[in-house]
Parts: C-alpha cells; sequence; structure tokens
C-alpha cells in the first residue's frame, strides 16, 4: 500500500500493516475468522459442510446461524437461547436487530398458514427498470419452443455491459424463481459476444417476469423431512458443440430446495451416457444436502429416491461389470453406484411424461410448461 500524505517515508520502505482494513482482500477473511472465534466460544460449531452455518445444540432445542458477510439469519428451536445469543454478538460487535425474517439479500420472506413464501419481486422489478424496456407486453414462457440459439445468430451487439449485467441479474434471480432456470441457462452462455437475437431471448425472459412479478417459492408448513430426487438430460441438445444439458431438482417433502440447468462439460455419445452423467450430479447434491439436513439436526433414516427416466441408465447404476459402452464414464458409474450400494439412494423409474426435472433440460409447449411450473410448488402471491 502506499503511505498516506504526510508520513515520512524512505524510498523502497512499506507500511506493516497491524489490522485489517475494510476493503482489503483479506478483510472478509479476518472479519470471517474473528466472527467464528466469537461463535465457537460461546458454544457453536461450524458445519463441515457449509462454512458459513454454525449450529448450537442444548438440553433446550437448537440454534442455527447463517451468516452472508455482516449480515445473518438466526432461527432454532431455543427461543431463550436466540435471545442470549443476541445479547452476546450485541456485546460483541455493534449490530441491529431487525426481527422477524422479512428481507434478506434481495429475497423477500413472508408467512402464511399453508408456510413460508420466498419472492424476488422487488429485485425483479429494478431489472426491469433496469433493462429499460419501453413497452408493456406480457408473454406467457420465458423462451420459445423449439429454438436452438448458437453464437453466429444475429449481428453482434454494440455495447454488450446491459446484457451482461441483466444476464447477471437474472442469474441471481434464479435463487426463487426455477421456472427461469433454463432460460437463463441459455442466454447466460452468450455473455462473451452476445448479439440482437440473444439479446431479444433475454427481453422474452423479462417480459414473462413482467407478467409474473409475484411468483413465489413456497416452502410448506406441513411438508415432510424426507429427499426425493428427479434427474433428467436432455441428450446433444447443443446445435454447435453437441453437449447435452443437465437437470435436477430435489425437494424436501413437498418443497422445492435445489435444481440445476447445466450444459454438461463433455460430449456423451448415447441419451444413456448423458443421463447417467446427470444421474451423478444429481447423486453429489443428494448427499451434501443429506449432510447439510444431519448438521442442523435432520437426519435422514431412509433412503433418497432418484426418479430417473432411462432405464438403461439405472441398470448402469446396479450392473457391477463395466463393458466397452461404459469403461469412459467409470468415475461417474462408480460414483452412483457407490451410494446406490450403500443406501443413500435409490433409482425408482418414473415415465417421461412425469418426470419434473424435464423442466431444467428444454423448453416445453404453454400447457406442459404449466404443468410443471404447478409440480415446482411454487405460487402466484398479490401484491403486498
Amino acid at each position: 500500500m502506499v503511505p498516506p500524505p504526510g508520513v515520512a517515508h524512505n524510498p523502497g520502505e512499506v507500511c506493516k500493516l497491524k489490522k485489517a482494513l475494510y476493503g482489503l482482500k483479506q478483510a472478509p477473511r479476518a472479519w470471517f475468522e474473528k466472527f467464528s472465534v466469537a461463535l465457537i466460544s460461546l458454544g457453536f460449531h461450524r458445519s463441515d459442510h457449509d462454512s458459513a452455518l454454525f449450529v448450537k445444540n442444548s438440553l433446550a432445542g437448537i440454534i442455527v446461524l447463517s451468516l452472508y458477510v455482516d449480515d445473518m439469519i438466526i432461527t432454532g428451536s431455543d427461543v431463550d437461547g436466540i435471545a442470549l445469543l443476541k445479547s452476546k454478538l450485541s456485546s460483541l460487535f455493534e449490530m441491529k436487530d431487525l426481527g422477524s425474517l422479512r428481507y434478506f439479500l434481495g429475497i423477500e420472506v413472508s408467512w402464511s398458514p399453508k408456510g413460508y413464501l420466498l419472492s424476488q419481486s422487488k429485485y425483479t422489478t429494478d431489472i426491469l427498470e433496469r433493462a429499460r424496456i419501453t413497452d408493456t407486453r406480457t408473454v406467457d414462457s420465458p423462451i420459445e419452443v423449439n429454438v436452438r440459439y448458437s453464437s453466429s445468430d444475429g449481428t453482434l451487439l454494440a455495447d454488450p455491459t446491459l446484457y451482461r449485467t441483466i444476464v447477471g441479474s437474472l442469474v441471481y434471480l434464479t435463487i426463487t424463481r426455477p421456472d427461469i432456470a433454463y432460460a437463463v441457462h441459455i442466454v447466460s452462455q452468450f455473455v462473451t459476444s452476445p448479439t440482437t437475437v440473444h439479446w431479444a431471448a433475454v427481453l422474452r425472459i423479462l417480459r414473462y417476469l413482467r407478467g409474473t412479478i409475484f411468483q413465489s417459492l413456497l416452502f410448506s408448513s406441513t411438508s415432510s423431512l424426507e429427499l426425493r430426487a428427479f434427474s433428467d438430460a436432455d441428450w446433444a441438445s447443443d446445435p454447435v458443440d453437441r453437449k447435452s444439458t443437465t437437470g435436477f431438482c430435489v425437494f424436501l417433502g413437498d418443497s422445492l430446495i435445489s435444481w440445476k440447468s447445466k450444459k454438461q462439460t463433455v460430449v456423451s455419445r448415447s441419451s444413456t451416457e448423458a443421463e447417467y452423467r446427470a444421474m451423478a450430479s444429481t447423486t453429489t447434491e443428494i448427499v451434501w444436502l443429506r449432510w447439510l439436513l444431519a448438521d442442523m439436526g435432520v437426519f435422514l433414516r431412509h433412503p433418497t429416491p432418484m426418479y430417473c427416466d432411462n432405464r438403461s441408465a439405472i441398470q448402469i447404476a446396479h450392473n457391477s461389470v463395466f463393458h466397452e459402452r461404459t469403461k469412459h464414464i467409470e468415475i461417474d458409474c462408480h460414483l452412483t453406484r457407490h451410494h446406490l450400494q450403500h443406501g443413500t439412494i435409490t433409482l425408482p423409474f418414473v415415465t417421461s411424461s412425469s418426470q419434473i426435472a424435464d423442466f431444467f433440460t428444454k423448453a416445453h409447449p404453454l400447457s406442459r410448461f404449466h404443468f410443471l411450473v404447478g409440480k415446482l410448488s411454487m405460487l402466484l402471491a398479490a401484491a403486498s
């Protein structure tokens, strides 16, 4: 660092930093270490599977603290312990208690007899304003059916800044909007060199959002504490590099808690191979979620069903013998088969028409789109 004006120093001398200053690269690490030490001294332990999650168990119940930089959520069944924790933290740090959870990192939280509703309506409104759309049109789905995009479509945008800004904002919006996950996955592939065609695809997403600003994700109060997952793949869906798309979603009871739409990193030689790679990705998510739930005191006694609509992929997982067609996907085979044999997962077959993860692998006709959205535990809440 450069010494401040007025401080005498000789050429070649530097300042010795005795305290992490706000804005330095090491400041976040120093803050987190200081906060962690304080919580551990209060009887908390850090989760091995999420370093920003702290848990404390006592005879009165459990306290869970989730930290994001200097914002935190505190919850649990030990009400007196939570009050004591707030008091202790106030004495150690300058902090403000905002009461019951209503707004956190752009996510709006509301409660109803049905459960908790998570939405990002204000954030969505901000995105629409930032995009500077002049019309008021809306559409019923975020992406057209049977349209394949490539980097050579259309004319390059003179200034790609707005495209990149909006797409980045949409990626964050998918935290509570799984209904746009596939569409955002598509447009985010062209942030390096976006064209007029890609911008038109982004505008369609925005027009869909305008008509569904108050769409919310429901965490049901009557939901069971059992995981179930759906895994799917769209084989060779990219028209340029012929890579497949992985899609999965994981439910805790009736509540959707995890999902993904992502292009696979390698080319698959068959639909079965693409499905199996998707199964391996879903397996890793299931294992991590089971560990995370255990850290929060939810121990799953039964295997997690992972529904797949490809019988060949299911048979490969059960077959301990490698052959010519599967020897090159050995690691994925071993991963899924290991957790299948050890009772972490089961692999029940589901028909393609009932495969919910299909929603995250391709665009669908309007009737099918609304059918699948209805399966994602989403509600169109009224404006507040």
